[in-house]
């Protein structure tokens, strides 16, 4: 672990990417928010659910029933952003959410979604304003 935050220390240090940062950090100041939680104070997961293959859909969709996933999932004040379907490995959901629910989330996804689904958490960010500032310096 040590290892992995001295090379982003050390990545975070170069100057081209000091300023790349910033870039974005700007775009994202000047975009709009696109739902109702503002982009101030919140930060965005992704979570991979990964279909329990020893399973059918209709045996994972049960559990999820009897759990309550249909009914609490999202949480209240967590906002999905997108959710997709992979095929051959499951679901792949992004929530918005202030960071006092992250608990929250890991807890309903814990009591709830485990036993139909294996899962991954991903912090995550809207790389879409970074990459447009790059588009117009890089040409």
């Amino acid at each position: 672990m040590s290892t992995r935050r001295s090379l982003w220390k050390a990545v975070a240090a170069l100057p081209f990417l000091t300023g790349w940062l910033a870039a974005g950090r700007r775009a994202k100041a000047q975009s709009a928010p696109s739902s109702s939680v503002t982009n101030s104070g919140v930060m965005m997961m992704t979570i991979f659910l990964r279909h329990d293959q020893s399973k059918t859909v209709d045996q994972i969709n049960e559990h999820l029933k009897a759990t309550g996933w249909f009914r609490d999932f999202p949480p209240p004040g967590v906002e999905v952003v997108s959710w997709y379907v992979m095929m051959g490995i499951g679901q792949v959901v992004t929530l918005r959410f202030p960071p006092d629910r992250l608990r929250d989330v890991n807890r309903l996804v814990e009591g709830e979604a485990w036993g139909g689904y294996r899962t991954e958490f991903y912090p995550t960010y809207d790389f879409r304003p970074v990459y447009a500032q790059l588009q117009q310096r890089m040409r």
